[in-house]
């Protein structure tokens, strides 16, 4: 059995192995990362035998750490790493070619009801009924969108909210506030089987799932990177965040938020937060607006939700699909009996 995990801004670590009565045997890591000295290389294969066939990533990259003393130098991997190639090798976990990706374009709805479909793909990919899946939002009218634990009166000035007729709805993800109006954010979800994050800590998992955007941002001009815990830069600052929600039932919520042109002084009129941004930097008006994507990339935003999805397309094997009327009737049971109601959106008053 093989598997083979590539780190995240490092280098690839591949396993070779077999399982003889429960127990991991013949195993040989390879990769093109750097290790000195050489013959630690024997040190960590040996300490892979005899490991059980059910250990975890943590045990197993246990038993390699063991092994090794101070002087052993793993240069762009590490044992973590090794545990996941192992896990792998085993089916225990997964990688990007393992699955077949849904990609949603963009459906124009009321923003609620893509932040109920969240929960009603990610409870399907959870029990199997529907493959990993991204797709794409987009919106027809104004919304702000708190994080699962966020404060209403702390984060939205109900003030500004009336009257700019914007309501507010809470996501079922951790995370800040997404002040959205139509046509000023680029937002997509990301939902994968907790498989493909199998031994990865959060914050490795936020890296691991943005990987294929910074990609994608580098096809469209903009040269970006990740930056822990959650955010995604570029070379004149940030440009997005991402928020993630695990299922019991076995899936991963990514989805991220991108600026692509946001009237900054309606936002800071809505969002106490955006406010007291601004006076921390001494400004007290915004006056002008915030638009990384549009300015970066010359590009209208239909063109990078395009660019996305084809970029997204090339890494991965990718069909294109639609919601069904199953799952959109449910969404809207979700919003109706959830998302809508004060005792959701303001369970943190």
């Amino acid at each position: 059995m093989r598997g083979e995990y590539k780190v995240v801004g490092g280098k690839l670590v591949a396993v070779d192995l077999d399982v003889v009565d429960g127990r991991l045997s013949g195993v040989s890591v390879s990769g093109d990362f750097f290790l000195e000295p050489d013959e630690a290389l024997d040190d960590i294969n040996a300490a892979l035998v005899g490991m059980p066939e059910d250990a975890g990533v943590d045990e197993l990259a246990a038993a390699v750490t063991r092994t090794l003393d101070d002087s052993v130098s793993l240069i762009g991997f590490s044992a973590e790493a090794v545990g996941i190639a192992v896990r792998r090798a085993l089916g225990k976990a997964t990688g990007w070619h393992d699955h077949v990706f849904d990609v949603i374009p963009a459906k124009v709805m009321h923003p609620a009801m893509h932040v109920a479909l969240d929960e009603v793909i990610g409870r399907e990919v959870a029990a199997g009924v529907r493959p990993p899946t991204l797709r794409f939002w987009d919106w027809d009218s104004p919304l702000v969108v708190i994080g699962s634990f966020q404060s209403v009166r702390n984060e939205v000035d109900p003030d500004g909210a009336a009257r700019h007729r914007i309501d507010v709805v809470r996501r079922i993800s951790g995370g800040g506030a997404m002040f959205m109006e139509p046509g000023n954010c680029i937002t997509y979800s990301l939902v994968v089987p907790s498989s493909l994050v199998e031994g990865l800590s959060f914050e490795r998992s936020y890296s691991f799932l943005d990987e294929w955007v910074i990609g994608a941002l580098a096809d469209v001009g903009v040269n970006a990177h990740f930056v822990p815990l959650n955010d995604i830069a570029s070379d004149k600052g940030k440009i997005g965040g991402a928020a993630q929600k695990r299922f019991a039932g076995g899936a991963v919520l990514h989805h991220v938020t991108m600026s692509y042109d946001i009237d900054a002084d309606k936002m800071v009129e809505v969002l106490r937060i955006g406010r007291e941004k601004m006076s921390d930097k001494g400004t007290k008006s915004a006056n002008k607006r915030v638009d990384p994507m549009r300015s970066q990339t010359g590009l209208p935003r239909e063109a990078i939700l395009s660019s996305f999805a084809e970029s997204f397309a090339r890494r991965y094997r990718t069909r294109e699909a639609d919601y069904s009327a199953a799952e959109l009737e449910a969404a809207q049971r979700l919003v109706e009996t959830k998302f809508a109601t004060p005792e959701w959106t303001h369970r943190v008053p």
